[in-house]
């Protein structure tokens, strides 16, 4: 059996996109990848995005939003960033891993203005089943130099 990727999945405030990575990751590929997240300016954990996981089965309530330098002992594989602001100013990594970005939108900038809360969920659940679709393709993906699904 091979070992687990470190995967890292970086985004800026490690509240929602990021979170949802990690946690689809345990979901969907418990015996491939060892995943983390963390952010590079982190805040707390979307309420929303964690409904929205919820929803699905995967319970991401116990995760909480560390800054990058809570992970940077750890030898990545792969960190991945997952918004554009994390790409511009993500740290460098010393060792092995590999970086590759994954851009997702942002759910709470998307539902700044959205009318109902229904709405506003809705914006998250699309962007929930993107991370999801995008991780389902894990580890063949970066493995193949690929970086998105």
């Amino acid at each position: 059996m091979l070992p687990k990727l470190k995967i890292l999945f970086l985004c800026t405030g490690n509240s929602c996109r990021s979170q949802m990575a990690e946690g689809w990751a345990r979901h969907l590929k418990p015996g491939s990848i060892e995943p983390y997240s963390a952010g590079v300016e982190p805040h707390q954990l979307d309420p929303r995005a964690v409904r929205a996981m919820a929803e699905v089965g995967v319970d991401i309530s116990g995760q909480r939003s560390k800054p990058v330098s809570e992970v940077s002992d750890i030898d990545f594989d792969y960190v991945v960033t997952v918004c554009d602001g994390a790409r511009e100013r993500c740290p460098v990594f010393p060792g092995k891993a590999t970086m590759r970005h994954v851009g997702f939108e942002d759910p709470p900038k998307l539902v700044e203005h959205a009318p109902s809360e229904q709405e506003a969920l809705e914006l998250y659940r699309r962007v929930r089943d993107e991370i999801r679709d995008f991780i389902a393709t894990l580890p063949d993906n970066l493995l193949n130099e690929g970086t998105a699904p």
